[in-house]
């Protein structure tokens, strides 16, 4: 009798049979039938096609990223409905620049920052424009300030898709120029900006995005962006050797390891600032000293979840205004220039009052003359280039008291920090006193920096003239920087050792001016701060979806567990309904059996 073989791919032990004899039953019996084999082939399709949890391999996150760096390499897609964005614009002292930033959906670890990038055009340039004057030039006329910005908000606009510039955010943050002017001017155009920027564009805007920030917010935001560029947000990988142990302020919180965050040192041209993370809890020697620390420390959570403590970060920020390079030459010269007059006068000494009697400067190249004037004097100068000496003269300028080590420059509160695990990045006048003449940015090392800024120091001015003529410095060089590069090379050594009180052989200090070959401004710090609790939305938004899912969530397509009973319930009624074939088909037999048994009987009498 022909077979009929089912395995359904099933294993050996269900491998069953059937007679086609047993197919010669009604035609609906045969139609269920045939319906309860397709279920099943159907089902252990559909199950192979489940991307089982315990299949899938994780990423390498080197490989990670890699590809986050090479993505971030390229051009925006604005066509992509998921990504949301978010406007910044940093309203400085000399101008004014917008900066236009992106971010994909977050990925459900409430661990996890948001992955936000600076956007990029077609050309894979950054989103960035800027216009001057500041904008507190408008102090006298506040009722133009959303006139000034509107070139720069026009332009955020042209670049982000129409459609999402209604939950797009805008941040105007006004930094140095704003923070001088008195605060009636500061609110007039603030209060501008706060009316008619609405009326303009259609941004997601509210009185609470325009303001004036501190300089220990601008500090804060610099750190924040330098560790995020840098990855220092993300979870610490097992065996990894750059990782610090942090604690908390709160007895319920147990210590939490994470990788070392970096801290920051900028040098500009008026203002010294310094940022970086204190992981441990700080002690004070006084009330007074604990008073003064408030107003340098910060902590904050940088997590979605206030009762996650992941994120959250100690960080010691502080500004010195007048201790940038050219102001703390300023205040050098206003110095020697006081102190030659004072000195002409008590004593007659004529030495620096007229050219042919200049008064020696270390801090100036050998053979250099040069003149500095103020309040109506003239004091000539003449350099001799004794770097050692230049030392000797800059440090008084710091404004360090009875050597404390708690106290930084000017006398201001300095939190510890541990020098044998701790990494910092020098920006600005940093880089550029190792890297423009020098040629030796980079790696930080005392006694390589003091013998080259030794050895420039002592170089005869016109030898230096003929160098840069040979273009033997960096592109940037001119006769400003040769000319103060002595005096700057000591200054920024002195404030590194003496002011911050850096040992001489610290190891990790990186000059530099790009981070992984791209500017690394504030306002990524800043955007990163005000939105980040943003996906906590979004989380909640998924929980209650998870918790109240349409019936698909639950269907055996996402429930590798209610497939197999699927697949068992369906078996089973196709083994029952198999034994009710058997069963009919051997009743049949039978009443054919008797059928043939009677027929015999009744026919043999008339064979007879």
């Amino acid at each position: 009798m022909a077979r009929l073989s089912v395995a359904c791919l099933l294993p050996a032990s269900w491998h069953f049979s059937l007679s086609l004899s047993m197919l010669s039953v009604t035609p609906r019996q045969r139609f269920i039938g045939i319906v309860s084999f397709f279920t099943c082939f159907l089902l252990i399709f559909l199950a192979l096609l489940r991307p089982w949890p315990w299949s899938q391999a994780t990423r390498n996150s080197r490989l990670e990223k890699y590809l986050d760096m090479v993505e971030n390499m390229e051009a925006t897609d604005t066509e992509d409905p998921s990504l949301n964005f978010g406007v910044v614009v940093d309203c400085g002292s000399s101008g004014s620049r917008v900066f236009v930033y992106y971010w994909p959906p977050h990925n459900g670890n409430p661990h996890s920052l948001l992955d936000i990038r600076q956007m990029k055009d077609r050309n894979r340039i950054p989103v960035v424009k800027k216009i001057k004057p500041g904008i507190s030039t408008l102090a006298s006329t506040p009722d133009k300030a959303s006139d000034y910005l509107q070139p720069l908000l026009s332009f955020a606009a042209e670049h982000i898709p129409k459609k999402k510039h209604k939950e797009t955010l805008l941040y105007i943050l006004c930094t140095a120029g704003m923070r001088l002017l008195p605060e009636s001017q500061q609110v007039a155009i603030l209060e501008d900006l706060n009316t008619d920027i609405p009326l303009q564009f259609d941004f997601l805007f509210s009185s609470s995005h325009a303001e004036v920030i501190s300089g220990k917010q601008e500090g804060m935001y610099a750190w924040i962006g330098i560790n995020f560029v840098l990855g220092r947000f993300d979870h610490a990988e097992e065996g990894e050797d750059t990782v610090v142990t942090v604690t908390t302020d709160s007895q319920t919180q147990h210590p939490v390891s994470r990788k070392r965050t970096v801290g920051i040192l900028d040098m500009g041209g008026a203002s010294l600032q310094i940022a970086y993370e204190v992981p441990t809890t700080v002690s004070f020697a006084s009330p007074e000293q604990e008073e003064a620390a408030k107003s340098v420390l910060a902590e904050f959570n940088l997590g979605c979840d206030v009762q996650h403590t992941q994120h959250v970060y100690r960080v010691y920020v502080s500004t010195f205004l007048g201790f940038g390079g050219n102001m703390a030459r300023q205040r050098y010269e206003d110095h020697l220039i006081n102190s030659t007059v004072y000195r002409s006068r008590m004593t007659g000494d004529q030495t620096g009052m007229s050219a042919t009697s200049p008064s020696p400067d270390p801090c100036l190249p050998v053979g250099l003359t040069d003149t500095v004037q103020s309040n109506g004097q003239t004091v000539f100068l003449r350099g001799q280039g004794d770097w050692s000496r230049c030392l000797d003269v800059v440090r008084p300028f710091l404004g360090k008291t009875n050597g404390s080590t708690s106290s930084s420059l000017g006398g201001v509160y300095q939190a510890p920090i541990n020098f044998h695990n701790s990494e910092f990045y020098g920006f600005s006048e940093f880089y550029y006193c190792m890297e423009d003449v020098l040629r030796i940015g980079g790696h930080y090392s005392s006694t390589k920096y003091t013998r080259a800024a030794t050895d420039y120091c002592a170089t005869k001015w016109s030898t230096l003239k003929q160098r840069l003529d040979s273009k033997l410095f960096t592109s940037q060089t001119d006769l400003h920087r040769l000319k103060y590069q002595c005096f700057k090379s000591a200054w920024m050594y002195e404030v590194l050792h003496t002011g911050f009180q850096f040992p001489k052989d610290y190891p990790n200090l990186k000059t530099a001016q790009l981070v992984y070959d791209k500017e690394v401004q504030w306002t990524l710090g800043a955007i990163l701060f005000k939105i980040r609790f943003l996906p906590l939305r979004d989380l909640q938004v998924e929980a209650f979806r998870q918790s109240h899912s349409s019936w698909i969530r639950f269907s055996f397509v996402y429930n590798h567990y209610l497939i197999f009973a699927c697949i068992l319930v369906v078996v089973l009624a196709i083994l029952l309904y198999i034994l009710r074939l058997r069963r009919i088909h051997r009743r049949e037999q039978r009443s054919a059996a008797t059928l043939d048994l009677l027929w015999v009987e009744e026919g043999e009498p008339l064979k007879g």
